[in-house]
């Protein structure tokens, strides 16, 4: 598909002039297998040189998973839920850590993850938490922090620095998928007009662009539309000024890599 670039490219012309970085991360989700569409995502993150956070079911994942991550530097493991299924009633929006069962159960699911990844990956899993379907229940953020975790992702940008004490709110932005529709690419002219008000929010003050905008891809549900609008996407951000961000467990703390 076509796109026009010119609106991105103008808007990050006007952040290079006033100086200003924007701060980017790529968070891709559903992994629990080798595939071929993951060797695809791992190459096309190498291709444009910008890591991607690699949501793992704990549930599925296995030491085929962990040999694999093994040997991809930008690659960084982080924790989707504990096995991507929906407790949510019927006509209600899906969600694996809604209010719908004990929270104490939920959590019990959230430090069961959590330990299993960190056996399979060890200090290279990244302390985020990612919530299938991008939802939580008011009571988890605390839950998560209370197992161990240094952030939550979600979907938006986010209203308040902090999810919890001590749990950092790193959300992604821009989803280039028709999830309620073809399950195709979104209209590209869309999601560049999506990322421009995005951008104009942060640099006008009126976001927090200390928030690092993420990328969100699903690359089990790909086809070449999503892949080819997803490298020219990291190219053409490439052109601006923008530091990749990530989170490290060795260290605890964010790092902001040029």
């Amino acid at each position: 598909m076509m796109a026009d670039w010119t609106p991105l490219r103008q808007e990050m012309a006007i952040w290079r002039d006033d100086g200003l970085t924007l701060p980017v991360w790529w968070r891709d989700d559903d992994a629990a297998v080798p595939t071929p569409a993951l060797d695809h995502l791992l190459n096309l993150s190498r291709a444009v040189g910008i890591p991607v956070h690699l949501a793992v079911i704990p549930a599925d994942a296995g030491l085929d998973l962990a040999a694999l991550l093994a040997g991809a530097d930008n690659a960084i493991p982080v924790v989707h839920g504990w096995a991507h299924e929906n407790h949510a009633p019927q006509g209600q929006k899906k969600a694996e850590f809604g209010g719908h069962r004990p929270l104490e159960v939920m959590q019990a699911e959230i430090g069961q993850g959590l330990a299993k990844l960190q056996d399979l990956f060890g200090d290279r899993l990244s302390p985020i938490f990612v919530p299938p379907w991008n939802r939580v229940s008011s009571g988890i953020p605390d839950a998560i922090a209370q197992v161990g975790f240094k952030a939550i992702s979600t979907y938006l940008p986010r209203i308040q620095t902090f999810a919890a004490p001590g749990l950092k709110q790193i959300n992604t932005h821009i989803d280039p998928i028709f999830w309620r529709g073809h399950r195709g690419l979104v209209d590209p002219d869309t999601l560049l007009a999506q990322l421009v008000a995005l951008l104009r929010d942060r640099r006008q003050g009126h976001a927090d662009n200390a928030e690092p905008l993420g990328y969100l891809t699903h690359h089990l549900v790909h086809d070449d539309d999503i892949w080819d609008f997803s490298l020219r996407f990291w190219n053409e951000l490439a052109e601006g000024p923008i530091t990749p961000w990530r989170m490290d467990l060795d260290t605890d703390t964010e790092e902001v890599r040029k």
